[in-house]
């Protein structure tokens, strides 16, 4: 039993969602990107289950955060793109949209590469609190928490996905 004010999320249900919502996004000629490291699990998942042909894209926001100078370089991966981004339908994904820094910096990351048809993005959860005017085109959950929390996706050494819910105070 949930004791009551404790945050409990289903991952493997949500991404169930998330599977559908993605399917519903897609074209034929859709380039999967996955944010590091939870949107990474995600398209890595994603593109298996939905048998789409060659290796998701991975995308990193290390270089362009506005943050860079405290944070610096994270040990997640580095942005992979195994297609030309120029004239590409993109639909990225992520585990967590909160304040839309990432999506920012990924965007302008994504940007480097060439000029995308379009771009789009399915997320695992919304938790809200927007600083800059981005929305997902599909959520599979939308939660509120507190400003001092956080939610991060886990990953099991099979494969099961999980949420991490933390106090940053």
């Amino acid at each position: 039993m949930d004791k009551p004010g404790v945050l409990f999320l289903d991952a493997e249900a949500l991404y169930k969602e998330l599977l559908r919502g993605v399917q519903m996004l897609c074209r034929a000629d859709t380039q999967l990107v996955g944010i590091t490291s939870g949107g990474a699990w995600l398209v890595e998942r994603l593109q298996r289950d939905l048998k789409l042909p060659g290796k998701p894209g991975v995308i990193s926001s290390a270089m362009h955060r506005d943050d860079f100078a405290k944070r610096g370089l994270a040990n997640s991966a580095q942005t992979q793109l195994p297609f030309d981004v120029n004239g590409a339908h993109v639909l990225i994904l992520d585990d967590v949209l909160y304040t839309g820094r990432t999506l920012r910096a990924v965007i302008n990351e994504l940007y480097d590469y060439g000029r995308p048809a379009s771009v789009r993005l399915a997320v695992l959860v919304d938790r809200g609190g927007r600083e800059l005017p981005v929305q997902p085109d599909f959520a599979a959950a939308r939660v509120a928490l507190g400003e001092n929390q956080s939610l991060a996706l886990a990953r099991s050494e099979a494969g099961a996905f999980s949420f991490e819910v933390k106090s940053n105070g």
